[in-house]
């Protein structure tokens, strides 16, 4: 068995990071790997599917309620075809910060000897931009090396994207830390496929997968479960574990090249969003 690939998962808020990973996950544990996905959201909601919609204990209300007697047991589940999933949580909403509070949660995690060397895999769903450096701790403190970004054709996605490009870009000075591809979760926007070949492009990157839109996924959560156990004859189910492979087989690692503000928006312009960046700019 070969070293425990580490990977992150980014991307902007809504754009289906969550979703993807667990059914990446859920298709890799099909093919007999091991794995632990740790929810590094806030909300906690970064395994239900796995779990069948359980919100299981979190690090930081563990620590909460008795920080001296954190016990691992209690805070990693075991979930769809063995998958380990472990929720790092958040502080009381209005107190503390969500990044700090990440910090302290994957530190924990790490003293408390989660991450095992029989582990083929290790996924950190993370929310949002790196433009936080608790946020950004999988990778900063070298936790992840590994990095994909889920994206699509809106806008806000793209800068999203490419702010995180940004932030790999510098932790890659002085780290392992590579950018593995992008990941289209399509939204149907015209023209979106060639967009993103050329923001992946762009930036020194590929378009690893594109998956497609499939009202089966909703279907899937609102049943508290990934498309592979929900419908593992869905044409769905057979598009995540395509992913799984490409993410499984996957060789071409990088240090992105982040695009100026001024770069992403000839690309946008070009691809028929100008529009919609002025609808966004009103």
């Amino acid at each position: 068995m070969g070293k425990t690939r580490q990977i992150a998962v980014y991307g902007k808020g809504g754009a289906g990071k969550s979703t993807t990973t667990q059914n990446v996950a859920a298709a890799l544990a099909e093919k007999g790997a091991s794995i632990l996905v740790v929810g590094c959201d806030p909300k906690a909601d970064s395994t239900r599917l796995l779990l069948g919609g359980l919100h299981p204990k979190t690090v930081l209300g563990a620590i909460r309620e008795d920080k001296q007697h954190v016990v691992l047991e209690d805070l990693v589940l075991e979930g769809y075809k063995g998958i380990k999933a472990v929720e790092s949580g958040g502080p009381k909403p209005g107190v503390g910060c969500a990044g700090r509070g990440l910090i302290t949660s994957i530190n924990l995690l790490e003293n408390l000897d989660v991450y095992h060397d029989d582990l083929d895999y290790v996924f950190y769903d993370v929310p949002g931009d790196v433009v936080c450096g608790g946020f950004a701790m999988p990778i900063r403190e070298g936790k992840a090396d590994e990095i994909y970004i889920v994206a699509n054709g809106e806008m806000m996605s793209l800068y999203a994207a490419n702010n995180i490009a940004s932030g790999i870009a510098s932790i890659a000075e002085n780290s392992h830390v590579r950018l593995g591809g992008i990941i289209c979760n399509s939204r149907l926007v015209e023209h979106e496929l060639d967009l993103l070949h050329a923001f992946a492009k762009a930036i020194g990157t590929t378009l690893l997968y594109y998956i497609p839109r499939d009202t089966i996924v909703q279907k899937s959560e609102l049943n508290r479960k990934t498309v592979l156990e929900y419908a593992p004859d869905s044409n769905q189910a057979k598009e995540y574990r395509k992913l799984a492979d490409a993410i499984d087989s996957n060789k071409n690692f990088v240090v992105p090249k982040p695009l100026t503000t001024a770069e992403l928006e000839e690309i946008l312009s070009l691809y028929g969003l100008n529009d919609v960046a002025l609808d966004y700019a009103i």
